[in-house]
């Protein structure tokens, strides 16, 4: 070190001089003068430990003070002085200790102190009141130099300080710094590894011991370091399981749990359960943890704990180690692929159904599965989003021309027709009155009886059912027409049977359903449950009631046991397994042609007693999570109360939680990824009439007969004034046909100028329902339609200025079987717009060729949008398409690209903003992303042009904002959604012509600032959505609620090595949190 120059001041303080003294002394070292500089430093110390003026210039750049100090301490042989100056050290670090320890640290404090200590430890017995200081002070400046880690291994200090411990086992005084800055080496991964190697945790567990009131604080950095050494490594966890030392850590946590009775060491016990959790990262430590009875030791403590809320940390993490610890399970089928097959015209090489046909027969899916890994390691990375699009040129619009304009023709049936029937006026003239009450359902017309004869029981004999009249409730449904149109619908599995709610049909009820507020501890009280299966096996009825895959699966009817079915059209459940007297476990069906998307639901349930608490576990569910953890309720429809005047779909269950369970899923299921688990949707609901039928569902259901009902119905409803026409856009793989619907006004007359306006309209392409689960874009495509159709004098001007072309259900055969997301091909079809195949996805096929077509003759249209649904996120909002938007979001220098963007594509979600109250502008995003190049929003805008090109995503929960804030979403408000959307869209025709655009799109956007605004988005994670980090509030319960935990990675690897990590602090009862709140 180069020896420091005071700084000449004209009035030195008596520090200063003496500084002074000792920076001569020091320069010009002499034997005599040991004693002098001693007795300086004494006079330091003296004044440091007398007055605070002293110690700020002392420490103060500006005086060289911290310079002379070091150097001193570096130069001198003398112990008592070297004493004396880490006493001066000591007292300045702990006393405003942040900033000098700051000055400290730049001065190279550090090294001075790790080379002292190793020195020192030379020539042993090192002199207790010295090392007492060095680590005293090591201890305190650990914490603030970020390499302080990797300047301990490289001097050597680790074994050093490691020793010392090792040979004072019973000198507390000594052993606790010392175990402070074997804590801050262990932050260090590289550190961690080599004191495990180095037999630190042999030497810890020497130290700790059974249930003590002494020494408390030693035994919290004890813990601590057994933490974080057996944390970083595989190798170290390895060695303390094989020590057997899990056992030992049990028997500890038993002893502190059964003493600490006023809960005053909290801390110390949590500490426990976190070198076990770390333990049972790898699959010997839970091998162990099994053989020592650990599920029942936990589950005994933590069950003791419930009553008391400040225990919720050790209840938290006992029941995370017991989760990891539960034996992974496969689920109880026969083969993860559906149970119904349906052949396809050729299958593409590598293409998922490809892949799914390769799978071996049977059950022997499941052979591939990666039940148990060896190491998992908790690694938090950085949110990211590298799926955002880079490439300009990808993001530039280019309108290409894949098919030849003569294979095009064809289309023009869909559009000239149009032309040449404006002279046909309809005949007849429907009820004016029926008509104007489109999209204003009566909420409080009385129900007449009446009687009708519906389907047979599972006996037999025909049951005579009082069936509601719901004509004046529901002008668009008629039971009858419903039957009808039911036979001729084609199905896979060749449905015959009918669901009461769709026959009946539903009326939305007149009143407002509030989010759910979650019940503290609901999650953990339902894992605790799972975990007692595995305690106590004997109580476990394990009786399957209900499975597909066993179509002479016999039920017995003792009256103990519910009824399942879903052999109707939309309906999935594929097992029902009684679990216990009154629970049962549910297991979905795959999409057809799949062997995964499991989340939709709809099936009956029968044989039920009033007043009893029944609860349902779907355990087969994929997403990572839920809405259903954020208030959303199931959907149940009552028989009964239809048949009493209320046939509604009500939210309904209690206990409601979505969470990781122990089934594991194939890594094919998963995606190609190993480790993946399944996740649960449970729910308890009290049924309310003896000997009724119930239903539950997912969401509202909106089966394809229904829309053909209600199309049937709406094209009789059609006046004079209205052009409206169904086609038969194609038919699909499954034989069904996909409609296509062209909606607008009629010519005043056959006048030229009448025929000009006429043609001269711009057009709207509306779709719906590509993906089968997504039912509420179908009560959104409904209250479109019904706005289309009615009277009203809006509805009128909003047909003379469009011609609509609008596909109601894209994906006909999913919605009938019951898929999720996938048509009978096994593939998502939203995915397939960039290269539709004509055999396997026609409707996408034919739709993008009617929209190349309508480019192709200059009818490009003005607006698409495509209605979905969406999962994990509240209200309504719309996906778009911006290049400007897209390259802010990324590091892409925008100033060397010439991006020139008309911002109307903002337009219709400002004016949705302003109009409906379910629609948030703040959720949308018109963001374009790699793995939505290939979707038909994407797809539009670049190839076909249209510059609003929009996905709206529906909630299928609630509204955390405006009118609707804090309510569930109904089909009314999703029908209400629909018409603001009719309404929004006359009110952008006038921002789009020519001669007002211009003028009137200044008040509307305030466009730089919305751009602007959007470059401060928090951090995206979703890999394919455009989600914010936080979606959802944080619940006081830190239990895995996005239970994507415990992923295991690859054991041979080892995580990043950092050089510190910030340290959990031993003192507080928030240690270990961030292990233990997991991701």
């Amino acid at each position: 070190m180069n020896k420091p120059k005071m700084a000449a001041e004209k009035s030195a303080s008596r520090v200063l001089m003496l500084l002074s003294q000792l920076e001569r002394l020091n320069e010009e070292p002499k034997v005599s003068d040991n004693d002098a500089i001693r007795q300086t430093t004494g006079k330091i110390l003296h004044l440091i430990q007398t007055q605070e003026k002293t110690r700020n210039e002392v420490a103060s750049k500006s005086s060289g003070g911290m310079e002379i100090i070091l150097s001193s301490l570096e130069n001198t042989q003398d112990l008592q002085t070297t004493l004396n100056i880490l006493a001066i050290l000591n007292e300045l670090l702990t006393v405003g200790g942040g900033r000098r320890t700051g000055v400290f640290v730049s001065k190279g404090g550090t090294a001075v102190l790790l080379q002292l200590l190793v020195s020192s430890s030379k020539d042993p017995p090192a002199n207790e009141e010295l090392m007492l200081h060095i680590h005293s002070l090591l201890g305190k400046v650990g914490l603030k130099d970020r390499k302080f880690g990797v300047k301990a291994r490289l001097n050597g200090a680790l074994n050093a300080t490691l020793n010392l411990v090792k040979h004072n086992l019973q000198n507390y005084k000594l052993l606790l710094p010392c175990l402070q800055v074997l804590r801050v080496y262990s932050s260090n991964l590289v550190n961690a590894v080599s004191l495990g190697k180095s037999g630190a945790l042999e030497i810890m567990f020497e130290i700790i011991g059974p249930f003590s009131k002494k020494s408390t604080t030693l035994l919290k950095y004890v813990m601590c370091v057994c933490f974080l050494c057996m944390c970083s490594s595989g190798m170290n966890a390895r060695r303390a399981v094989d020590t057997g030392y899990l056992p030992t850590l049990l028997a500890i946590y038993q002893d502190w749990h059964r003493n600490d009775t006023r809960h005053r060491h909290v801390v110390i016990r949590k500490s426990i359960l976190g070198c076990i959790k770390n333990l049972t990262n790898i699959k010997l430590g839970r091998k162990a943890f099994i053989d020592a009875n650990g599920m029942r030791i936990l589950y005994n403590t933590s069950t003791e704990c419930l009553s008391v809320r400040t225990l919720d940390p050790l209840v938290n993490t006992s029941s995370l180690i017991m989760r990891k610890c539960f034996p992974k399970n496969r689920l109880p089928l026969p083969t993860i692929k559906s149970v119904f097959h349906h052949p396809l015209p050729h299958i593409p090489a590598g293409g998922p159904v490809a892949q799914l046909y390769n799978q071996p027969p049977g059950g022997k899916t499941h052979s591939q599965l990666n039940l148990e890994t060896d190491f998992i390691i908790h690694v938090c990375y950085a949110p990211q989003n590298d799926d955002i699009e880079t490439d300009i040129n990808k993001l530039r619009p280019i309108q290409m021309n894949t098919r030849p304009f003569d294979e095009l023709r064809a289309y023009e049936y869909f559009c000239k027709k149009c032309i040449i029937s404006i002279s046909k006026r309809p005949e007849g003239t429907a009820d004016p009155d029926l008509v104007c009450s489109l999209g204003s359902l009566v909420l409080d017309a009385g129900v007449n009886g009446g009687s009708a004869d519906g389907p047979q029981d599972e006996g037999g004999e025909q049951a005579v059912l009082e069936v509601p009249d719901t004509a004046a409730l529901l002008p668009l449904h008629d039971p009858d027409l419903y039957l009808e149109i039911v036979k001729s619908t084609r199905s896979v599995p060749a449905y015959t049977e009918v669901a009461y709610p769709d026959y009946f049909g539903h009326v939305a009820l007149n009143l407002r359903e509030p989010i759910l507020e979650r019940v503290y501890g609901v999650q953990r009280t339902k894992i605790f449950q799972d975990i007692e299966r595995l305690i106590h096996p004997s109580d476990i009825l394990d009786k399957v009631v209900y499975d597909l895959d066993n179509q002479s699966c016999p039920v017995i009817d003792n009256g103990e046991s519910l009824k399942f079915n879903s052999k109707f059209e939309s309906g999935n459940l594929r097992k029902a397994i009684q679990v216990r007297k009154f629970e049962y476990d549910l297991i979905l069906n795959s999409d057809i042609n799949s062997n995964h998307y499991h989340q939709w639901f709809y099936f009956e349930v029968g044989n039920m007693r009033p007043g009893v608490r029944y609860r349902f576990n779907i355990i087969n569910c994929e997403k990572s999570n839920s809405q259903f953890n954020y208030g959303m309720q199931v959907l149940m429809y009552s028989v009964q109360d239809a048949i009493n005047g209320s046939p509604h779909w009500v939210r309904t269950g209690s206990d409601i939680c979505y969470y990781k369970n122990n089934f594991s899923r194939s890594s094919i299921a998963a995606g190609g990824q190993k480790g993946k688990s399944y996740f649960t949707l449970t729910f308890t609901v009290t049924f309310q009439h003896k000997d009724d039928v119930c239903y539950f569902a997912y969401h509202y259901p909106y089966t394809y007969s229904m829309l053909k009902m209600h199309l049937q119905k709406l094209s009789a409803l059609r006046t004079a004034q209205i052009y409206y026409r169904q086609d038969d856009l194609c038919e699909t793989l499954g034989g069904n046909s996909c409609p296509l619907l062209t909606i607008t006004a009629m010519p005043g007359s056959s006048s030229n100028d009448h025929i000009s306006q006429f043609r001269s309209r711009p057009v709207v392409f509306l779709s719906a329902r590509v993906h089968p689960g997504e039912t509420n874009s179908s009560w959104v495509m409904k209250g479109t339609l019904e706005y289309l159709m009615s009277c009203s004098p809006q509805a009128q001007r909003l047909r003379e200025s469009y011609i609509f072309k609008i596909i109601p259900i894209l994906n006909p055969d999913g919605v009938i079987n019951g898929n999720h997301r996938c048509s009978l091909s096994g593939e998502d079809l939203n995915r397939q717009w960039q290269n539709p195949n004509a055999e396997l996805h026609p409707t996408i096929y034919h739709a993008k060729s009617l929209l190349q077509y309508l480019r192709a003759t200059g009818r490009t249209p003005l607006v698409f949008c495509d209605y979905h649904g969406h999962s994990r996120k509240k209200n309504v909002f719309m996906y778009g398409c911006s290049i400007k938007e897209t390259v802010w979001q990324t590091n892409v220098n925008t100033s060397t690209c010439e991006l020139h963007e008309d911002l109307g594509y903002r337009t219709l979600p400002k004016l949705l903003s302003q109009m409906a109250p379910a629609f948030s502008l703040s959720s949308c995003s018109f963001v374009v992303e790699r793995s939505k190049e290939t979707t038909a929003r994407v797809v539009v805008w670049r190839e076909i042009g249209v510059q609003r090109s929009y996905t709206m995503e529906s909630t299928l929960c609630g509204c955390d904002q405006g009118k609707y804030k804090g309510l569930q979403i109904g089909t009314s408000e999703l029908e209400e959604m629909g018409a603001q959307f009719c309404l929004a869209l006359l009110r952008l025709r006038r921002f789009t012509s020519p001669l007002e655009l211009h003028n009137h799109n200044s008040h509307l956007l305030d466009t730089e600032n919305d751009l602007i605004d959007t470059r401060s988005i928090p951090n995206i994670t979703s890999p394919t959505t455009y989600v914010l980090e936080e979606d959802e509030p944080a619940f006081l319960e830190e239990v895995d609620y996005s239970a994507e935990s415990n992923d295991e990675n690859d054991p041979d690897l080892e995580p990043d090595l950092q050089d510190n990590h910030a340290l959990p602090d031993p003192n507080s009862d928030s240690e270990f949190s961030r292990q233990d709140s997991l991701n």
